[in-house]
């Protein structure tokens, strides 16, 4: 195991950095790029891990397909492997993506015809996938779930003979990834219409075209973070758009209340800190239920400014890539914050103590933790 020793002796925050590109764009790019019988050229495509997961799987011709960690390779190419005739895959992962839920998605594909077996324990990976056609038509779907078996869905639906439409039961959590999902599938030729209380997909196919993936919003909100904790902050951020498919972007809205304040200069991004401080004082509180992956870049930054929070909508979070809820509890005890959970998954920053010894965070094998 790594250990890394980390001080910053001022609190001034000054440069230009390019960012890395979406994982998210870049991974429903690559589904629509393998499923289109037309030419889909893409630029600037996610060097992240789990991007390249997912790229190397869709090349790759072996009969075992492990994803690892990969959680958003692992929902989107069951669909994908799905609907490939005479295509026979067993699709794994690690460890804990073996305890990670697949059901849902699994029985939907199942229930349009879908060949999905599980290996090992009913409900997870390993699964064993065999390719077919499939007809399509209508599917019910609870809209609460990760909005990533939704994507995988819908990404494979204008290949479907019938199209797809999908009703939802109840609420749809991360409401912003599905918008981009769909965005992303018209750009390309397909036809969505959002019902409703569901979502209907033409049977177009892709057609050709060519996408440069924006820079990640997720990434920029460590920047954010970081500013909000400096005192003097002059920094140009490369990459990003002001009108964004990503639900994160949200995060130049939610740092507005930290006394950061954001403004696009000819394409790029200026972060700078104003004197006001909103929230001293007071308590943050916020539904991350359409952007739950700013949640913990968000509990940091009140801890690290010494401010009470509720942080709701976080019931997705229990089912990355560790418990994310958890890890957050008994990292923030480590940093002298005392914590408590409302409602099961609601998150509460109550009280700040000193620390006398600097401690030793884990990371959790989790790029956000």
């Amino acid at each position: 195991m790594n250990s890394y020793y980390i001080t910053k002796p001022d609190k001034s925050l000054k440069g230009a950095i390019m960012l890395t590109a979406s994982k998210s764009e870049s991974n429903r790019a690559l589904i629509i790029q393998s499923l289109s019988t037309e030419k889909i050229t893409i630029k600037n495509l996610a060097e992240a891990q789990d991007t390249q997961i997912l790229l190397n799987a869709l090349k790759q011709s072996q009969h075992i397909v492990n994803v690892g960690h990969a959680g958003t390779a692992m929902r989107f190419l069951t669909a994908y492997f799905a609907i490939l005739p005479g295509k026979e895959i067993i699709l794994t992962g690690s460890n804990r993506m073996k305890k990670r839920p697949i059901r849902i998605l699994v029985d939907a594909l199942n229930t349009l015809g879908a060949d999905i077996h599980y290996l090992e324990e009913v409900g997870f990976a390993p699964l064993k996938i065999k390719g077919k056609k499939l007809k399509g038509g209508k599917i019910t779907i609870d809209g609460a779930i990760s909005s990533q078996f939704i994507s995988a869905l819908l990404l494979i639906s204008p290949m479907l003979d019938e199209g797809l439409e999908i009703n939802f039961t109840s609420n749809i959590i991360s409401k912003p990834y599905l918008i981009m999902t769909t965005e992303m599938m018209n750009y390309f030729g397909a036809k969505t219409q959002w019902l409703k209380n569901g979502l209907k997909v033409l049977p177009t196919g892709y057609k050709e075209g060519e996408i440069t993936i924006e820079a990640d919003w997720s990434a920029a909100s460590y920047w954010y973070e970081m500013a909000a904790l400096s005192e003097d902050v002059e920094l140009k951020i490369s990459g990003l758009k002001n009108s964004s498919l990503q639900g994160d972007a949200i995060v130049s809205k939610l740092y507005e209340q930290f006394g950061v304040e954001s403004k696009f200069v000819q394409n790029i991004l200026h972060l700078s800190k104003s004197k006001k401080k909103i929230l001293e004082n007071e308590i943050f509180n916020y539904d991350f239920c359409a952007c739950p992956d700013l949640a913990q870049t968000l509990a940091l930054t009140l801890a690290g400014l010494k401010i009470k929070g509720y942080l709701s909508g976080l019931s997705s979070l229990r089912i990355k890539e560790t418990d994310r809820i958890n890890a957050l509890e008994m990292e923030l005890e480590k940093l002298g914050i005392k914590t408590s959970l409302k409602n099961k998954d609601d998150l509460c920053l109550e009280e700040f103590h000193k620390i006398i010894k600097t401690p030793n965070i884990d990371t959790y094998e989790d790029h956000r933790m």
